[in-house]
């Protein structure tokens, strides 16, 4: 009997405009850079905080998502965390940053800095 197997889907999705913000980043990231990291380190008054960095280096159990303008990663140890988020980039009159969709948050500090599973 043959088995056959299907594409996995990406742990998150990311928007056009968090696309594009990724390719602006590469085109001004540091010598060595590789791509740029998504992950959750345990910080913030709720617990897990989103956490945006170059890499020079893609570790083996990260995912790696191409995108057009660079190789986005998601750090492997957060992945069960982000399993159907949405990455969007958001700037207006004050503010600019990443903005998450997580359908996995139970709750999030007032500031929004992190959350919680």
């Amino acid at each position: 009997m043959a088995t056959t197997a299907r594409a996995r889907p990406a742990a998150l999705t990311l928007t056009p405009s968090a696309e594009q913000r990724i390719a602006d980043l590469m085109a001004q990231a540091p010598d060595g850079a590789v791509g740029v990291k998504l992950s959750t380190p345990r910080r913030g008054c709720s617990g897990l905080a989103y956490s945006v960095d170059y890499i020079t280096a893609a570790d083996p159990f990260d995912e790696k998502i191409a995108t057009p303008g660079g190789d986005f990663y998601v750090d492997g140890g957060s992945i069960l965390y982000l399993i159907g988020s949405r990455m969007d980039w958001v700037e207006d009159d004050f503010t600019a940053g990443f903005v998450f969709q997580n359908p996995n948050a139970k709750g999030a500090c007032g500031c929004g800095e992190s959350f919680t599973v």
